[in-house]
Protein backbone atom coordinates (compact mmCIF):
# COMPACT_ATOMS: atom_id res chain seq x y z
CA UNK A 1 0.00 0.00 0.00
CA UNK A 2 1.67 3.17 -1.13
CA UNK A 3 -1.21 5.50 -0.36
CA UNK A 4 -0.73 7.11 3.07
CA UNK A 5 -4.44 7.09 3.95
CA UNK A 6 -4.70 3.43 2.98
CA UNK A 7 -1.83 2.59 5.35
CA UNK A 8 -3.45 4.64 8.13
CA UNK A 9 -6.87 3.04 7.80
CA UNK A 10 -5.34 -0.44 7.38
CA UNK A 11 -3.35 0.07 10.57
CA UNK A 12 -6.55 0.97 12.41
CA UNK A 13 -8.47 -1.99 10.96
CA UNK A 14 -7.30 -4.15 13.85
CA UNK A 15 -9.25 -3.71 17.12
CA UNK A 16 -6.13 -4.13 19.28
CA UNK A 17 -4.34 -1.36 17.41
CA UNK A 18 -7.41 0.89 17.71
CA UNK A 19 -7.43 0.22 21.43
CA UNK A 20 -3.73 1.05 21.68
CA UNK A 21 -4.35 4.36 19.89
CA UNK A 22 -7.26 5.08 22.26
CA UNK A 23 -5.01 4.44 25.24
CA UNK A 24 -2.23 6.65 23.83
CA UNK A 25 -4.68 9.55 23.57
CA UNK A 26 -4.42 9.74 27.37
CA UNK A 27 -0.62 9.89 27.26
CA UNK A 28 2.60 8.24 26.21
CA UNK A 29 3.24 4.68 27.41
CA UNK A 30 5.89 2.01 27.17
CA UNK A 31 5.36 -1.30 25.39
CA UNK A 32 5.08 -3.02 28.78
CA UNK A 33 2.43 -0.56 29.93
CA UNK A 34 0.51 -0.99 26.69
CA UNK A 35 0.72 -4.80 26.87
CA UNK A 36 -0.75 -5.10 30.40
CA UNK A 37 -4.46 -5.41 29.52
CA UNK A 38 -3.90 -7.90 26.70
CA UNK A 39 -3.44 -11.64 26.95
CA UNK A 40 -0.62 -11.55 24.40
CA UNK A 41 3.17 -11.38 24.50
CA UNK A 42 5.23 -8.21 24.49
CA UNK A 43 6.39 -9.26 21.03
CA UNK A 44 2.80 -9.28 19.76
CA UNK A 45 2.19 -5.79 21.11
CA UNK A 46 5.50 -4.69 19.60
CA UNK A 47 4.33 -5.99 16.22
CA UNK A 48 1.11 -3.99 16.54
CA UNK A 49 3.16 -0.92 17.43
CA UNK A 50 5.41 -1.49 14.44
CA UNK A 51 2.37 -1.40 12.13
CA UNK A 52 1.15 1.80 13.80
CA UNK A 53 4.64 3.30 13.58
CA UNK A 54 5.05 2.42 9.89
CA UNK A 55 1.71 4.09 9.20
CA UNK A 56 2.92 7.19 11.03
CA UNK A 57 0.34 7.00 13.83
CA UNK A 58 2.87 6.58 16.63
CA UNK A 59 6.51 7.35 17.25
CA UNK A 60 8.97 6.14 19.87
CA UNK A 61 11.51 8.15 21.78
CA UNK A 62 14.16 7.37 24.36
CA UNK A 63 14.01 8.75 27.89
CA UNK A 64 16.87 7.25 29.88
CA UNK A 65 15.91 3.55 30.11
CA UNK A 66 12.33 4.09 28.89
CA UNK A 67 11.19 4.00 25.28
CA UNK A 68 7.74 5.64 25.43
CA UNK A 69 5.35 5.36 22.52
CA UNK A 70 3.80 8.67 21.46
CA UNK A 71 0.59 9.18 19.47
CA UNK A 72 1.01 11.48 16.46
CA UNK A 73 -2.20 13.50 16.80
CA UNK A 74 -1.56 15.41 13.56
CA UNK A 75 -1.98 12.16 11.64
CA UNK A 76 -5.38 11.60 13.26
CA UNK A 77 -6.31 15.15 12.22
CA UNK A 78 -5.37 14.29 8.62
CA UNK A 79 -7.67 11.25 8.71
CA UNK A 80 -10.47 13.25 10.33
CA UNK A 81 -10.17 15.92 7.65
CA UNK A 82 -10.48 13.31 4.89
CA UNK A 83 -13.56 11.80 6.55
CA UNK A 84 -15.11 15.24 7.09
CA UNK A 85 -14.68 16.23 3.41
CA UNK A 86 -16.41 13.05 2.28
CA UNK A 87 -19.14 13.38 4.89
CA UNK A 88 -19.89 16.93 3.72
CA UNK A 89 -20.12 15.79 0.08
CA UNK A 90 -22.48 12.95 1.03
CA UNK A 91 -24.66 15.26 3.11
CA UNK A 92 -24.89 17.71 0.21
CA UNK A 93 -26.03 14.90 -2.11
CA UNK A 94 -28.70 13.93 0.44
CA UNK A 95 -29.86 17.56 0.72
CA UNK A 96 -30.25 17.74 -3.08
CA UNK A 97 -32.13 14.43 -3.10
CA UNK A 98 -34.42 15.68 -0.32
CA UNK A 99 -35.18 18.79 -2.38
CA UNK A 100 -36.01 16.72 -5.48
CA UNK A 101 -38.21 14.39 -3.44
CA UNK A 102 -40.02 17.36 -1.88
CA UNK A 103 -40.81 18.74 -5.36
CA UNK A 104 -42.00 15.32 -6.55
CA UNK A 105 -44.11 14.90 -3.42
CA UNK A 106 -45.69 18.34 -3.91
CA UNK A 107 -46.43 17.54 -7.56
CA UNK A 108 -47.98 14.20 -6.58
CA UNK A 109 -50.13 15.88 -3.93
CA UNK A 110 -51.29 18.46 -6.47
CA UNK A 111 -52.15 15.74 -8.99
CA UNK A 112 -54.08 13.75 -6.37
CA UNK A 113 -55.98 16.87 -5.29
CA UNK A 114 -56.86 17.61 -8.92
CA UNK A 115 -58.04 14.03 -9.49
CA UNK A 116 -60.13 14.16 -6.31
CA UNK A 117 -61.72 17.47 -7.35
CA UNK A 118 -62.48 16.03 -10.79
CA UNK A 119 -64.11 12.95 -9.22
CA UNK A 120 -66.23 15.12 -6.95
CA UNK A 121 -67.40 17.25 -9.89
CA UNK A 122 -68.61 14.19 -11.76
Amino acid sequence: MSDRLSRLFAALADPTRRDIVTRLVVGDATVSELAKPYDVSLQAVSKHLKVLEEAGLVSRSREAQRRPVHLEAAVLAEMTSWIHRHQQAAEERYRRLDAVLAVLDADLDADLDADLDADLDD
